[in-house]
C-alpha cells in the first residue's frame, strides 16, 4: 500500500462537498481513511476542519484528531467542539494521545476541557500531565493487561479477556503482585499453550526491560530499538507498574527527535514549525544569522591583516575561497555523523577518541587528495609549482582541522551538558573559514614572497 499524498483532485473534492449539504459530505468523507483525513486538514481552515470533525462518528473523529501533526494544532479543534462531542472524543482517545494533546492547551483550558470528562479518564489524564512530556511518563499509555503472580491459568485468561475489551490492542501481559510491583512479563502464546492448572509464577519471564517513568524519551527509544521490543513497561522508583510505551509511540518519538537534530545542526530553532509563516521563520533564525554574520567578520579580519600579500598575490583571493569552502563542507560531513553516534549512543572516553581520530585520518586523506587536485590546476593555469604546493598544504590542513572540529566540537560540547547539535555548526564554520583563509595566506607569505 502506498503512503496517502495530498493531490488538487482529493483536496477539491473535499472543499466542494464542504460548500453542499451535510449528508454529501459524510458520503466523500466515508472514501478516506482517518490518517488520510488528517493529512488533508493541513490544507483546510479551522473551520472546515471542525465541521468535519463534527459530522465524523466520534471513532474515526477522535482518530483524526489523534493523527493530525501537532504543529496544526488538534488541541485547538478540540477544544473549539460543543462540549459533549469534545468529551466523547477524549473518552474514545488512547489515555497518552489524549494527555499529548490537551498538554498543549493553557492550564485553565485543561481545566475546562476536563471537569465534562468521565471522572475516572480525567484522573488518568490529570496524572499523566504530571509527567515531562519529553519523559518515558509523559509518553506511556496507563491502558496495560496485568494479572496477578497468584493466579493460575484460567483465573489470567478471565483477567485478560475481561480487561482487554476497553483495549485496541496489546502485546505483553503484565504480572504483578498484590502491591501492583511489576513482577515480569508473560506472553499471550505462553499461556495459551500452558495446561490448565499452570500457575502464573510458573510462566513469568523475571528477566525483562523496563523503564522508570522519569526516563528521557530518546533513551526508550533507544532501548525499544536495541532489543526489539514492542511495547516497554514503564515504573516507579518502587517498581509499581505505571503503563506502558508502545513501538508506534516510538516511531513518533524517532521523527521528532531526527526533525529537531536536523534544524539544530542547520541553525533552525526547534520552535520554529515546519508550516509555519515567515514571521516565525524570520525569528527563529535571524539570530542564529546574525551569530553567523560575527563569526565572518572575524574570519575576513584574517584577510586584512595580509593585505600585502592579496596585493602582490590577487589570484590568492579566488583560491583561499575555495579551501574555506571544502573545509566547511568536510567539517559538516564530520559533524553529522558524529551528532548521529552521540544521539545513537553516549560515547565513552576510548570511542569519543577513536571517532575523533577517525576524523582526523578521514580529514587528512581527503585533504591530500583535494590538495592534489588543486595543486595541478594551479600548475596549469598559473604554471607556478610553488603556488602549487601552498594550495596543497592548506587544503590539508584546512580538511584535518575541519575533520578534527566537525568530531572534537560536540563532543566537548556534550561532556559539559551544552546540546552539541546547537552550537556546534557556528563554531566549527568559524574554524573552518578562519584557518581556511590564513592557512594559504600565511603560507604564501613565507613560500612566494
Amino acid at each position: 500500500m502506498q503512503s496517502f499524498e495530498i493531490n488538487k483532485e482529493d483536496l477539491l473534492r473535499i472543499t466542494n462537498a464542504l460548500e453542499g449539504p451535510e449528508e454529501e459530505l459524510k458520503l466523500v468523507l466515508e472514501d478516506y481513511h482517518a490518517s488520510e483525513i488528517a493529512i488533508i486538514f493541513e490544507k483546510l481552515p479551522p473551520e472546515s476542519r471542525e465541521r468535519i470533525i463534527n459530522i465524523l462518528p466520534i471513532e474515526a473523529a477522535s482518530e483524526v484528531i489523534s493523527e493530525m501533526d501537532e504543529e496544526h494544532h488538534p488541541e485547538d479543534i478540540l477544544f473549539n467542539l460543543d462540549p459533549e462531542k469534545r468529551s466523547d472524543i477524549i473518552e474514545e482517545l488512547d489515555y497518552d494521545d489524549a494527555t499529548d494533546i490537551i498538554s498543549q492547551l493553557e492550564e485553565h483550558e485543561q481545566q475546562e476541557i476536563l471537569k465534562d470528562v468521565d471522572e475516572d479518564d480525567a484522573s488518568e489524564i490529570r496524572s499523566l500531565l504530571s509527567y515531562d512530556e519529553d519523559t518515558a511518563g509523559g509518553l506511556m499509555n496507563t491502558d496495560v493487561i496485568q494479572v496477578n503472580i497468584n493466579m493460575d491459568k484460567r483465573e489470567a485468561l478471565e483477567e485478560i479477556i475481561h480487561q482487554s475489551e476497553e483495549m485496541e490492542d496489546f502485546y505483553t501481559i503484565y504480572v504483578v503482585d498484590d502491591r501492583e510491583i511489576l513482577k515480569g512479563i508473560l506472553s499471550v502464546k505462553d499461556i495459551i499453550k500452558a495446561k490448565t492448572e499452570t500457575k502464573v509464577a510458573d510462566l513469568v519471564k523475571t528477566d525483562f526491560i523496563y523503564v522508570k517513568a522519569g526516563l528521557d524519551q530518546e533513551d526508550v527509544a533507544k532501548l525499544i530499538s536495541q532489543y526489539n521490543l514492542a511495547s516497554i513497561p514503564v515504573v516507579d522508583d518502587n517498581m509499581r507498574l505505571l503503563g506502558r510505551i508502545t513501538v508506534d509511540d516510538i516511531i513518533d518519538v524517532m521523527e521528532e527527535e531526527s526533525t529537531e537534530d536536523i534544524l539544530k545542526i542547520s541553525g533552525v530553532s526547534e520552535d520554529e514549525e515546519l508550516s509555519g509563516n515567515w514571521q516565525d521563520a524570520v525569528k527563529s533564525r535571524l539570530p542564529w544569522l546574525v551569530i553567523n554574520l560575527g563569526t565572518a567578520f572575524l574570519a575576513a579580519s584574517i584577510i586584512r591583516g595580509f593585505d600585502s600579500t592579496v596585493a602582490k598575490l590577487p589570484i590568492m583571493s579566488a583560491y583561499m575561497t575555495v579551501i574555506a569552502g571544502m573545509g566547511g563542507n568536510a567539517a559538516t560531513q564530520a559533524l553529522a555523523v558524529t551528532v548521529r553516534r552521540i544521539s545513537l549512543n553516549d560515547l565513552n572516553d576510548k570511542q569519543a577518541y577513536d571517532t575523533v581520530l577517525k576524523e582526523f585520518l578521514v580529514g587528512l586523506i581527503n585533504g591530500a587528495a583535494n590538495g592534489v587536485i588543486v595543486f595541478c590546476v594551479a600548475l596549469f593555469y598559473d604554471i607556478n609549482p610553488i603556488l602549487g604546493l601552498v594550495l596543497f598544504l592548506a587544503m590539508t590542513g584546512n580538511l584535518i582541522i575541519a575533520g578534527l572540529t566537525g568530531a572534537s566540537i560536540p563532543l566537548l560540547l556534550k561532556r559539559v551538558g551544552i546540546d552539541p547539535a546547537v552550537a556546534s555548526s557556528i563554531i566549527i564554520t568559524t574554524f573552518t573559514d578562519c584557518f581556511g583563509f590564513l592557512l594559504p595566506l600565511w603560507l604564501a607569505s613565507k613560500l612566494l614572497l
